[in-house]
C-alpha cells in the first residue's frame, strides 16, 4: 500500500500495435481508480507530452504536478484539433502546464523546472503518514519539540480588520497558526478565492480550507477535491471562515455555480475526519455551510471578536426585502409610501445587524465561545489533542476526482 509515483512523459499508444496495446491498455486506467479508492495515493510527475490516453495518467491521479513550459497534456494536439474541428491552437493552449495550472485544473503543482518537481513530489509523499490510521504528532514519536510560528500572534490582531469589509491576504492569518509558519499549499494557482493547505500545528497534521474572497466554481471544485484528499490521508480538517457567500449572476448561474457548491457542500457533510472551524470575519449565507458551519457538526466551532454570521449581511438583506415589497406593491396596484419605507427599511436593517452581532450568535450557542484572535493557535491545540485521543477513518470516496 505504499504511495504510487509515476513519472510521465508519453505519446500514447504506439498506433503500429493498436491491437496488443489498446485493449489491455486500459488496465492502466482502471487501476489508477482502484488504487485511489482503496487508499493508495498516486502521484504523477508531468516531465514532457502526454498525449492521447496518456492523458488520463495525470488526469486520474491523485496528485499531479506539471513542469513549466514542458508538460504537455492533452486529448489531441494541435494537427490533430485542426483536422477534426479547423480550430488552430498551440500546443501551450491546449495543454500546457500553466493552463492546467490556472484554468482547466488538471495540475495541482506548477514546478519551475525538473527539479522543483522532484522536490513537490517529495513534500506530498512526506505529508502521507503510513505507520498508523490516524497519523502520529512527531513530538510523540521522537521527543522533537514543535516549531512556533515565525510571526508573533500579536499581529493577527492587524492582519483580520474590525471591518470585516477590508479584505486581506488568509495566508497571513495561516502563518501565524502553523509549524514553522510554513504549509503546502494544493493548487495555488487555481480557484485563489480559497486557500486549500497541508501545514501541522503544534505538531498535529491538518488540512486548512481558508476564504481568500467570495466562491467561485474554481473554488468550490478545488475544495471538493482537497476534502478528499484529507480525508484519504486520515488527518483533520481545520476551517477558517471568512465568506460572504458564492457568486452569483448570469455568467456563474450558467457556469454551474449551484451544481460546484452542491458537491463541495456535499463533500463538507459527508467527511469522516474531525472538522474545526474557526470564523474569522464573515459567515454568510451557502458559504457559512460550505465552510462546515454549526448545522454541519464539526467537532469545534469558534469566532473571532469581529465576526458575523446570518444568511447575508444586514445591507444586503435590507435592501432585497424593500425590493420585495415593493415588487408586492406594485403587482396589487398599492402605491409605495416612501417615508414608510424608509423608515422600515432601516427597522429591519437595524435588527439583523443585532442578529448578525457575534455576541448575539455565541450567547446563543452557534458558537462554542468567542476567541481571542492571539489564543487561536493555543485553542486549536487543545481541539486537536483532544481529536487525536481517539481513533477515525477518512470517509469512502470512489477514487479522488477533479470535478
Amino acid at each position: 500500500r505504499l504511495p504510487v509515483v509515476s513519472l510521465v512523459q508519453s505519446a500514447g499508444a504506439d498506433l503500429s500495435q493498436q491491437f496488443k496495446v489498446f485493449h489491455k491498455g486500459g488496465g492502466l486506467f482502471r487501476d489508477l481508480a482502484l488504487r485511489s479508492a482503496s487508499g493508495v495515493p498516486t502521484i504523477s510527475v508531468v516531465f514532457g507530452s502526454s498525449t492521447a490516453g496518456g492523458a488520463y495518467q495525470p488526469g486520474m491521479s491523485d496528485y499531479t504536478i506539471m513542469v513549466k513550459d514542458q508538460a504537455k497534456v492533452y486529448l489531441g494536439g494541435p494537427p490533430l484539433v485542426q483536422m477534426a474541428t479547423g480550430e488552430i491552437a498551440t500546443h501551450e493552449e491546449l495543454g500546457g502546464a500553466d493552463m492546467h495550472s490556472r484554468t482547466s485544473g488538471v495540475s495541482d503543482f506548477l514546478a519551475s523546472n525538473e527539479h522543483d518537481a522532484v522536490r513537490l513530489a517529495r513534500q506530498v509523499v512526506a505529508g502521507f503518514d503510513l505507520r498508523a490510521s490516524v497519523p502520529i504528532p512527531r513530538s510523540v514519536i521522537d521527543g522533537t519539540p514543535p516549531e512556533p510560528p515565525r510571526y508573533p500572534a500579536e499581529d493577527l490582531l492587524s492582519v483580520a480588520s474590525a471591518d470585516i469589509r477590508v479584505p486581506y491576504d488568509v495566508r497571513e492569518v495561516i502563518a501565524r497558526l502553523v509549524d514553522g509558519s510554513r504549509f503546502h499549499e494544493f493548487k495555488p494557482l487555481y480557484g485563489a478565492g480559497l486557500v486549500c493547505a497541508f501545514a501541522a500545528i503544534n505538531g498535529y497534521q491538518v488540512g486548512v480550507l481558508a476564504n481568500n474572497g467570495v466562491l467561485f466554481s474554481q473554488e468550490a471544485q478545488k475544495a471538493t477535491q482537497f476534502i478528499q484528499l484529507v480525508n484519504q490521508r486520515g488527518v483533520p480538517l481545520l476551517y477558517l471562515s471568512n465568506i460572504t457567500g458564492f457568486m452569483v449572476g448570469k455568467q456563474y448561474e450558467q457556469g454551474g455555480i449551484v451544481k460546484h457548491g452542491s458537491l463541495f457542500i456535499n463533500a463538507v457533510t459527508n467527511s469522516t475526519v474531525p472538522a474545526i472551524t474557526v470564523v474569522i470575519g464573515a459567515s454568510y449565507g451557502a458559504g457559512n455551510y460550505a465552510m462546515c458551519g454549526r448545522a454541519y457538526r464539526p467537532r469545534f466551532l469558534f469566532s473571532w471578536p469581529q465576526s458575523q454570521c446570518s444568511v447575508m449581511g444586514a445591507e444586503q438583506l435590507a435592501g432585497v426585502m424593500d425590493i420585495i415589497a415593493r415588487e408586492a406593491a406594485k403587482s396589487s396596484g398599492r402605491k409605495i409610501n416612501e417615508e414608510q419605507a424608509a423608515q422600515r427599511k432601516m427597522l429591519f436593517k437595524t435588527a439583523v445587524e443585532e442578529e448578525n452581532d457575534v455576541y448575539y450568535t455565541s450567547a446563543r450557542c452557534i458558537d462554542d465561545g468567542i476567541i481571542d484572535p492571539r489564543d487561536t493557535r493555543a485553542v486549536l491545540t487543545m481541539c486537536l489533542s483532544a481529536c487525536y485521543q481517539g481513533a477515525w477513518s477518512g470517509a469512502f470516496y470512489s477514487g479522488i476526482s477533479r470535478l
